[in-house]
Formats: C-alpha cells, sequence, structure tokens
C-alpha cells in the first residue's frame, strides 16, 4: 500500500508541477462543461428573412407584422428588384417572403391569395423547423382574418432551394469534412512538434544553422501535404456517398483549402512548441481542433442558434469560415463575391499561428 501512495503522490507532484498539465486537467473538464451545457441549442430563433412586398397594401403590411412578430425570424431590408438567392448566397438571409400584387384586393374580396415562402435548405434540419413555423404563422393569420367562406384566405407555397431533398447527409458530410481536416492533420503536427521538446531533440535544432523559420515551415508543408490529401480522398467520397458536387466557380474553395491546410498545419505546429509534451498537446488540440469547430462552427446547427454570450467566440474558431465556403462550393455557388472575406480570414488565422510558433522558437534559439 505504501507504494501505491508513493506512486500517486509522485504523480500528483508531476502534474501540480508542470502548470500547462494542470491547467488542462482542470481547465478542459469546465470547458467542455460550459459549451456542452449552453452552446448547443436545436430551437431556431433570430433567423433573417427577407420580404419583398410587392403590393404595399395594409393586408400586406399585416401578414409582415405577423413574421415580425414571431420570435423565429428577424426581418430585414432587402430590395424588391434583387433576386432572393442573392440574399442567400451573401448570407443576408436564410428564407424570404413573396407578397404577389393584388395581395391586399384577392385577401379583401375572399379569394385564395398564395404568397411564397422560399427557404435556405442548406441545412436540412433548419429548413424543416423553418417550413413549420412559416405554415404555423400562416396559419393564425388565417384564423385573425378568416370568413365563413374562405376560411383560409392566404396559403403558403413553400419551396426549397440548394437542397430541395433536404437531404442530411448534404448538409452534415460538408462539416465532417471540415471536422476531419480540422483535427488530424493539426494532431499529427503537434504531436511531432511535441516529440522534438518531449526527446530534446529540438536541441539539435538550437545548435545548427537552421533558422526558426526555415525549421517551423520545413514541418508546416509536410503537414500542409498531409491536409491536402486527406482533403482529396475526402472530396472523392463526398461526390460518390453524398452525391454531392461542385456548385459553381471552384477557385475559392481551392484556394481556401490550401490556406486551411496551411492555417491547421500552424496552429498543430504551434501547440506542439508551446507544450513540449505529447500527452498535453493531444488534449490542447482536441480542444481547438476537434471541440470549437464541433460545437461553434455551424458543423450541427446555424451559428445563429448560439446563445449569444458565447457566439462571439465563434469568430474565432477558424473551421466555422471554411464551413462555410465548402457549402457554398457544394450547395449554394455564390463564388468570390459571397466568401472573399472568409478566404482572407482563414489565411490571416494561419498567419497568426504562424508567428506564434516562430515567436516561441525564434526566443529559445536566441536564448542558446
Amino acid at each position: 500500500m505504501r507504494r501505491i501512495l508513493a506512486q500517486t503522490r509522485k504523480e500528483l507532484t508531476q502534474i501540480v508541477r508542470d502548470w500547462r498539465t494542470l491547467t488542462l486537467a482542470l481547465a478542459l473538464p469546465m470547458i467542455l462543461l460550459v459549451l456542452n451545457g449552453s452552446a448547443i441549442s436545436l430551437t431556431v430563433s433570430d433567423l433573417p428573412i427577407i420580404v419583398q412586398d410587392f403590393d404595399s397594401s395594409p393586408a400586406s403590411r399585416n401578414l409582415i407584422d405577423a413574421f415580425r412578430a414571431s420570435l423565429t425570424f428577424h426581418v430585414v431590408s432587402f430590395p424588391t428588384d434583387k433576386q432572393p438567392d442573392d440574399a442567400f448566397m451573401s448570407n443576408t438571409a436564410h428564407a424570404a417572403l413573396i407578397i404577389p400584387f393584388h395581395f391586399g384586393r384577392d385577401v379583401a374580396r375572399g379569394f385564395n391569395s398564395p404568397v411564397q415562402i422560399l427557404i435556405d435548405a442548406s441545412d436540412a434540419n433548419t429548413a424543416r423547423l423553418v417550413a413549420g413555423y412559416a405554415t404555423q404563422i400562416t396559419r393564425a393569420y388565417n384564423q385573425r382574418n378568416a370568413n365563413a367562406t374562405r376560411p383560409e384566405p392566404v396559403q403558403a407555397a413553400i419551396r426549397l432551394w440548394f437542397n430541395p431533398g433536404r437531404s442530411s447527409k448534404k448538409f452534415y458530410g460538408p462539416g465532417i469534412f471540415v471536422l476531419g481536416i480540422s483535427m488530424f492533420p493539426s494532431l499529427l503536427a503537434a504531436l511531432a512538434m511535441a516529440k522534438e521538446g518531449e526527446q530534446q531533440t529540438i536541441l539539435q535544432v538550437y545548435v545548427s544553422s537552421v533558422s526558426a523559420s526555415e525549421f517551423l515551415l520545413g514541418k508546416i508543408f509536410a503537414f500542409v501535404i498531409v491536409a491536402v490529401a486527406e482533403c482529396l480522398l475526402g472530396l472523392l467520397l463526398l461526390f460518390t456517398y453524398f452525391g454531392l458536387g461542385l456548385a459553381g466557380d471552384p477557385t475559392p474553395f481551392i484556394v481556401a483549402t490550401v490556406l486551411y491546410a496551411f492555417c491547421v498545419a500552424s496552429f498543430g505546429t504551434m501547440i506542439g512548441a508551446v507544450i513540449p509534451s505529447q500527452a498535453a498537446a493531444m488534449q490542447a488540440v482536441a480542444l481547438g481542433g476537434f471541440l470549437l469547430v464541433f460545437l461553434l462552427s455551424g458543423l450541427l446547427f446555424p451559428v445563429e442558434n448560439i446563445p449569444v454570450g458565447l457566439r462571439w467566440l465563434s469568430r474565432l474558431v477558424w473551421g466555422r469560415y471554411y464551413i462555410e465556403i465548402v457549402r457554398d462550393a457544394l450547395l449554394q455557388g455564390g463564388g468570390w463575391p459571397s466568401v472573399w472575406y472568409k478566404v482572407v480570414i482563414i489565411g490571416a488565422i494561419g498567419v497568426v499561428f504562424y508567428a506564434l510558433a516562430w515567436r516561441g522558437m525564434r526566443r529559445m534559439q536566441l536564448k542558446t
């Protein structure tokens, strides 16, 4: 029993002495608890919807007010001379309410007056919920304005865009594709870099003529190749098993993929340089490369569903921007006008990761 207690004491002493391991051991479970307990929400709320009112009558304004009063929708302004798909591809809105000419006159005369509701079905689950909410709002409007001859004067004609079959595979497939690229190349890069510090082979680099930037870029480029190879295999699966294909100009996707491979490889290299322990580095990559991308990037549900207190954190998650680019390339086809700034953000985050890794390596080389 004495030996068991001595071994236990030794292990606890090592954990307490290493502040990185202690922080990961105590902080990571709390982060998991907070994110899993408050970040996941399957209730659609405050979803942006555009309204194109071609009638401008009191009846049409009452219908718009019914949508505006709903907690599900947030009405945003949009010109009537533009097509609704422009709003979808620019992420201005995820649904559109189209009110035709003579809507008010038809309602007053007791005629059936259909309104059109267009829904971005890239997210199949959200599209299903939005269609149900829109139908409920229309039904409530009819109950307030019904008469004996026409109990339901307004009829909602719902159309689903980009994913009319509401296939969940077409929504989750790109997300899981991004999750794999986010996790495995960065994990391998972190383990390779941490191994250098753990086995003290990094000392050979410090006394050599190899500069910090040369050493880091050599490692990063190796794992960029790994990430690109994984991307090609993943695309083969998306095009075959998931039934997806390129919907528009592929150049934004190609550029973003190369930059994202650099980003995740730089992230793993930075983690390995800061945490010279393979076990601790693996936990850190699991937090940044898996957990944040899994919960806060729009993989499971739209970013709008994340509570406001945590929504700001999703802006720092590099996987969020790449998921939106991949879904645009495979489902929407908006091209450069819709995603150019997301490509720039991915590149900027990658540069920040590289600069942090270089700063740590450069400081250690100067000390020797």
